[in-house]
């Protein structure tokens, strides 16, 4: 795979998740097959071990292994993925960029470290030290609303600059002065946003989505992301859509304290695309049968877009 740059990094992106057995192991026939089905589907890309990835819960051994299957699977399809190297320990996730650099990624996605909160030298020298090892692949950095430290614009900009390896970042969105700031701070650079959000966030100037609308439907992401480019309208009444269904229905369980990796597979569950199941590795509790049992009519009926 050729290291992309910052205007390769585009579009909807869809998201590995882990099938996870009843003793807490990882299956990996069906890991390989939604592989296979996520590469069969349309999305610009794939990438591996984000927060719907349960990359906090792999063992080395674990992650190499699903690196592998990711990048075999991809080249295969010839489909431009990510591996999500990220870990709370530095020196892990420079030891994982060491040893899948030879898979040849289109990029590494990496957190920064997330148990003591770093200043700006200090996430500079992180970055410098990874992008060394990593290159020629390129790094996007993983900044979600809940890290340790979430960055501003300026943040972001300052990093930029200091790593110029550093071709893009996965962030949740704000308000429209939010969007403003990225737009003065960093042009050209690759800013991915919330997948409900990607009709507001494209219209904004966001440049895509490691999408948790393609846990719902891989192929009904794509096609919602074409309908954008053709029809703003459509586009921006599909997201009000999407997002009621989310308040009424995935906001209920987020208060009841389910994580944002049990609703992903969860929508997975409802879009049916393959066969990964609800179950999250120890100790994160995931959404039973019953519930998906309802919703899944409901999902379907709200949103048949994506099931067509």
């Amino acid at each position: 795979m050729i290291p992309l740059t910052s205007s390769q990094v585009r579009g909807t992106w869809g998201t590995v998740m882990l099938p996870i057995n009843a003793d807490d192991s990882i299956d990996f026939a069906r890991l390989t097959e939604s592989v296979r089905t996520l590469c069969a589907s349309g999305v610009h890309g794939i990438y591996s071990n984000g927060t719907a990835g349960e990359f906090t819960t792999q063992n080395e051994d674990e992650f190499d292994r699903v690196s592998a299957i990711v990048a075999a699977q991809a080249e295969q399809a010839g489909v431009p993925f990510q591996i999500g190297a990220s870990h709370t320990t530095p020196q892990v996730s420079l030891e994982r960029i060491r040893r899948a650099r030879s898979l040849a990624p289109g990029a590494f996605q990496v957190i920064l470290p997330d148990w003591v909160k770093v200043g700006n030298d200090e996430a500079i020298a992180f970055l410098v030290r990874l992008a060394e090892v990593a290159a020629p692949v390129p790094l996007v950095l993983y900044n979600p609303p809940h890290a340790k430290r979430v960055l501003e614009a300026t943040d972001i900009a300052r990093l930029r600059s200091a790593v110029p390896a550093l071709v893009g970042i996965k962030v949740g969105d704000g308000a429209p002065s939010w969007y403003a700031a990225m737009r003065e701070q960093l042009p050209g650079f690759s800013i991915f946003v919330p997948g409900h959000h990607y009709a507001t966030g494209r219209l904004s100037g966001a440049h895509g989505s490691y999408s948790n609308i393609a846990c719902l439907s891989p192929a009904g992401a794509r096609r919602w992301d074409d309908l954008i480019g053709r029809d703003v309208v459509a586009a921006l009444a599909l997201e009000r859509r999407i997002l009621d269904f989310f308040r009424a229905h995935l906001a209920p369980l987020l208060a009841q304290g389910f994580s944002g990796g049990a609703l992903d597979k969860l929508l997975c569950g409802i879009g049916g695309w393959c066969d990964l199941g609800l179950r999250l590795r120890w100790p994160y509790r995931f959404v039973d049968d019953a519930t998906l049992a309802r919703l899944r009519p409901i999902a379907r009926g709200a949103l048949p877009e994506f099931f067509e």
